[in-house]
């Protein structure tokens, strides 16, 4: 296996980007990322301590003024270049996104560049559009008018699934917005977050705009989310962490923005087309290695599908390729690291007492042996209630349960605290709209499970969080709204004194 990108020499000053420079990090604590398909180790650096954390806020403090004050077409202008700039370095952020993450090729180069490439165009769009309530006379004494106005400095933390869209996802919103922010990827996976910060710089974005800190969650991200001139906070990560940072966040009473688990439903109706609903599942629980907050992780079949439906899954995962993922031809890579594909064989392995594990199940042997590679895995017989529907698992792992009627199917699909993403499979639009309605999730595809587009939001609904990526609704997220009220009378006693002085 072989890839030419070189992350010792692309980074060799650090891993930290700073005020438009990269640099070292002061925690005295290294770490190494590792190749997933090989186990090589491919960069070490030192994390970042607080003081990195606390120079990059303060980078970001001193940009804020310029950043804010400049006008919506300057900010749209800058992020327009800023999409040149990514869509010209587009082969070498998916080779390093494959690197680091042990994605397939082709999902890096088809998926993860071309959504970040697309993410800024329609961003750069849309900083122009930060639009209040148009100007109206409500009291008849005053014109009111709402302005949409930057919050400051926004810490945010990314995850380690999808490092170069995660970054878009938190710093595009943000900065369009006319704020700056500091942005704490995953340390498994920094190595994407740098060159998207440095692309910013390459495209004219002012130094401090876009800060990049690569260190721990227990110290640099519970640094970040609790500095006290941090205005906000976006996480993107499991439930569990997530209730942390809003307890940090709350000692502070900023702003907070939460992305979290998922354990998407995937309910397939009795008049459903066999073929695609088995397609779509395999593929929608197998993409990114099913390391996706909204992978398909419980299929609930209704009774006269379920047989062909679990059969054919076996059958069409039996074929996917495992490899390389520097091979156009390999379908599924290994997990992010050989943790992660420890825990999800140990979900798999508990599971063996109370359900049947169809397909898959294992590792693969012989050269893949070196990898955190794990075999697409179909489970059936499980109880609702069991750990294996009921828990993120984060892995190439599908359950599938059947249901009777159709209040049967819904009620499953809301049976779990998430509430990310969901699908429904009928050719009957009256069944698929009852499901739209009724399956408690920020997104419920009908017959299609996985595609996002930038212009329509992404957030759950209770232990999956709150608040929104993407779409002009995440500006919702990233902006403060001031009422603005203005006498338009100029007389010096107003009608509303007289509650004070009314006989003077």
């Amino acid at each position: 296996m072989s890839n030419p990108f070189q992350a010792r020499e692309r980074f060799a000053d650090g891993a930290h980007y700073i005020a438009g420079q990269l640099r070292p990090g002061t925690s005295g604590r290294q770490h190494t990322v590792v190749d997933p398909a090989t186990g090589d180790s491919v960069y070490t650096y030192e994390l970042a301590g607080t003081a990195d954390v606390d120079d990059a806020v303060a980078a970001a403090a001193r940009a804020f003024p310029q950043w804010s004050d400049a006008t919506p077409g300057e900010r749209s202008d800058a992020m327009h270049r800023f999409a040149t700039v990514l869509t010209a370095q587009a082969e070498d952020l998916a080779r390093a996104e494959s690197l680091q993450c042990g994605k397939p090729i082709k999902l890096s180069t088809e998926f993860d560049v071309p959504g970040t490439v697309d993410n800024a165009a329609f961003f750069a769009g849309a900083a122009r559009r930060l639009d209040g309530v148009a100007a109206g006379e409500y009291s008849g004494d005053h014109t009111s008018y709402v302005r949409r106005e930057p919050i400051g400095v926004i810490g945010s933390i990314a995850p380690w699934n999808y490092p170069l869209q995660m970054a878009a996802w938190k710093v595009l919103p943000a900065i369009a917005a006319g704020n700056t922010i500091v942005l704490k990827p995953a340390e498994l996976t920094p190595l994407t977050s740098l060159m998207f910060a440095q692309a910013a710089t390459e495209a004219g974005i002012p130094d401090g705009v876009v800060n990049i800190v690569s260190g721990a969650g227990r110290d640099a991200g519970e640094h970040l989310v609790g500095h006290p001139a941090v205005a906000m906070t976006s996480f993107t990560g499991s439930t569990a962490v997530g209730r942390r940072v809003a307890e940090i966040a709350t000692g502070t009473v900023k702003r907070l923005h939460l992305e979290l688990g998922g354990k998407a439903p995937f309910v397939v109706f009795d008049d459903a087309d066999l073929e695609a609903a088995v397609h779509g599942a395999v593929a929608g629980a197998l993409i990114n290695t099913g390391q996706d907050c909204t992978a398909a992780t419980r299929a609930y079949v209704q009774r006269p599908l379920y047989d062909a439906f679990v059969s054919g899954v076996a059958d069409l995962m039996s074929t996917v390729r495992l490899g390389d993922p520097f091979d156009p031809a390999t379908d599924l890579g290994p997990l992010v690291s050989y943790a992660q594909r420890d825990r999800v064989a140990g979900f798999v392995d508990r599971a063996r007492a109370y359900a049947t594990v169809v397909t898959g199940g294992e590792a693969p042997g012989g050269e893949l042996a070196r990898g955190a590679y794990y075999r697409p895995t179909l489970v059936t017989d499980a109880d609702q209630g069991s750990e294996i529907v009921q828990s993120e698992i984060f892995g190439p792992v599908l359950v599938v349960l059947p249901f009777d009627s159709d209040d049967d199917g819904l009620a499953l699909a809301n049976d779990t605290p998430y509430g990310l993403a969901a699908s429904a499979w009928s050719r009957d639009v009256y069944r698929t709209g009852r499901a739209t309605r009724e399956i408690r999730a920020g997104c419920v595809w009908v017959n299609d499970h996985i595609p996002i587009i930038s212009e329509m939001p992404h957030g759950g609904y209770r232990a999956s969080g709150y608040g929104k990526d993407m779409s002009a609704y995440s500006f919702e997220e990233y902006t403060q709204i001031k009422h603005v009220m203005q006498d338009i009378k100029g007389v010096a006693r107003k009608d509303w004194h007289r509650t004070v002085f009314a006989d003077r």
